[in-house]
């Protein structure tokens, strides 16, 4: 491969075909799980998996309740592929690696892209355990010049200056406010999510800024892999599981830790599953999977 920032597409292109000479299924959907989410692979049917160190090309993970496990199988009759630990900038990664399998995704022939995440709570009526379905994002890496797409565009992926307006598919988000509802969840709002590279977390007076721009909730992933995806053409839902308070006052007690992120994610991961589950399911009963 050549360096991190001179990607070619050969080098995707060449991870793709590795796969699909590997593996029987050819993907519809492909979901980045986050941190101890790894429970939504392990719901797949028939399944493939490969380590990202067997994988040409594919960076590796690092993190605790990161996996670094690439599965393929059938979630209701639809064809995924499902990431089991994602990249982090903070790992040393560039952006260009960090968001590397999103092209090979759409390589593969995947249409939507679903990511979770773990993030902590600025909203003030959020609460540990909530799940926020993210209906845009602050990209604050990319804004401090940090963005994947930098450096010389790749054509055949799409345009040099691709707009962000609808980052976040509308049909896929209203679809999932929709089971929520009719599964009884509650404990289900729509926010913006903002990224930053950690791997700290944040002081108190970056918290007070993040929410005084918008900011709902705040993590150390996702909105690159994002740009990336709605750049070659790839419908995206996102959700969030607040694993924590940010807090915003001085005289608040405690801090958190990664342990705490990792409890509460296994304390609502059958949750997601299902969502995520039905979700699928639905898509197939409305044939509408692969429309872009």
């Amino acid at each position: 491969m050549q360096g991190m920032d001179q990607i070619s597409h050969k080098d995707y292109q060449a991870t793709a075909d590795w796969l699909l000479t590997h593996t029987r299924h050819r993907p519809k959907v492909a979901i980045i799980c986050g941190s101890g989410l790894g429970v939504l692979a392990d719901a797949l049917q028939h399944s493939d998996s490969f380590k990202y160190s067997d994988i040409p090309n594919f960076p590796q993970s690092t993190v605790q309740g990161h996996a670094g496990q690439l599965v393929f199988g059938e979630l209701r009759g639809t064809a995924c592929v499902c990431m089991k630990g994602r990249f982090h900038m903070y790992e040393g990664h560039q952006p260009a690696k960090v968001t590397f399998p999103i092209r090979v995704f759409k390589l593969l022939g995947v249409k939507i892209l679903i990511v979770t995440n773990a993030a902590g709570s600025l909203a003030d009526d959020y609460k540990t355990g909530d799940v926020m379905i993210i209906k845009d994002h602050i990209n604050l890496l990319g804004l401090a010049g940090q963005n994947p797409l930098i450096g010389p565009n790749i054509e055949q992926f799409g345009p040099r200056f691709p707009p962000m307006t609808s980052a976040y598919d509308k049909d896929l988000c209203k679809l999932a406010m929709d089971i929520c509802k009719r599964l009884g969840y509650t404990c289900v709002h729509k926010g913006i999510y903002c990224m930053v590279s950690g791997p700290n977390f944040e002081t108190v007076a970056e918290a007070r800024f993040l929410h005084s721009l918008g900011a709902d909730a705040v993590g150390m992933s996702t909105a690159a892999e994002v740009v990336v995806a709605k750049h070659c053409g790839l419908r995206v839902f996102g959700l969030s599981l607040i694993t924590n308070q940010v807090k915003k006052d001085y005289s608040e007690k405690g801090s958190v830790n990664h342990d705490d992120v990792l409890g509460v994610s296994k304390m609502r991961a059958e949750m997601l599953k299902a969502l995520v589950s039905e979700m699928i399911g639905q898509l197939e009963i409305n044939n509408n999977i692969v429309e872009v």
